[in-house]
């Protein structure tokens, strides 16, 4: 029997889809949801289930950025053949973003056991939701907003790139939230940086999800549930994506500050009174 249902796919996959690009922790609102309905967040089947319903949502970025992604692309494959090709931004871009991925992929390696374990009690959840939030909240305050996309560097990349490392290991702290935050402190504007977060996120996601995909099915999430799962996230982070592009031209991220310590003051009260286990 598959650890997780149909119906219960359709739940994590709407919740994967609208938290996974907004600076609130998706795997964070994962965890919270499955142990709402009783699931438990350490089983082997369901943490490979959260991971590859993830991919539903990175379907979702390559459709939505789909042009810029084969102008990045098609510029690298043309730098790789022709020296006088690699002074365009978009070939240096795509090395930036291969490169800022190799440190998150060496820690999700190497402390695998630890972030499967330990690191995924609700505890840590909550504790990163409110830390996390006083970390935008002050990247938000402090960034300047003065550099566009173009503006980015190398430096920029491995920094933001980097600190998906935090969303990695504290579960709560939002990889979208840690990178949109480093982006801010190094003075992009909050365009730039949510753009910037989405690029730097297709690879460690799809990564992670592919890296899953045999344990989820191996262990019991079963293959209907995953494919559900996957195909919901699709079409709500699509909707979710073209969404935050237009709230973040416009609006500071104190609203997803205060979500985030609501949420994750509501979560302590919970474990708290023994209403949610860890």
């Amino acid at each position: 029997m598959s650890a997780i249902s149909v119906g219960q796919a359709v739940v994590l996959g709407a919740v994967e889809g609208v938290t996974e690009f907004l600076p609130v922790s998706s795997t964070g609102h994962l965890k919270i949801t499955e142990g709402l309905m009783g699931i438990p967040v350490d089983d082997d089947a369901v943490v490979g289930f959260s991971a590859v319903i993830q991919v539903g949502a990175i379907a979702a970025v390559l459709v939505y950025f789909r042009k810029d992604i084969v102008r990045i692309v098609s510029a690298w494959f043309r730098g790789l053949r022709d020296r006088e090709e690699r002074v365009h931004h978009d070939y240096k871009f795509a090395w930036w973003v291969i490169c800022a991925t190799l440190p998150i992929v060496a820690v999700g390696l190497a402390a695998k056991p630890l972030i499967e374990g330990p690191l995924a009690s609700l505890w840590v959840v909550a504790g990163s939701l409110i830390a996390g939030s006083g970390v935008m909240w002050w990247a938000d305050r402090t960034g300047r907003h003065k550099r566009g996309e173009d503006d980015t560097s190398f430096k920029d990349a491995m920094l933001v790139g980097s600190s998906q490392i935090l969303a990695l290991l504290f579960p709560g702290f939002s990889r979208s939230g840690a990178t949109m935050s480093t982006a801010l402190m190094l003075d992009l504007d909050r365009v730039a940086a949510t753009r910037l977060s989405f690029f730097l996120g297709i690879p460690a996601l799809t990564g992670a999800g592919l890296y899953e995909l045999k344990d989820a099915l191996g262990t019991g999430a079963g293959a209907a549930p995953l494919a559900v799962g996957t195909l919901v996230s699709f079409g709500v982070a699509y909707a979710s994506i073209a969404w935050l592009l237009k709230f973040v031209a416009k609006h500071s991220f104190n609203a997803f500050v205060i979500y985030r310590i609501v949420v994750g003051l509501a979560l302590f009260g919970l474990l708290g009174t023994g209403a949610l286990n860890s």
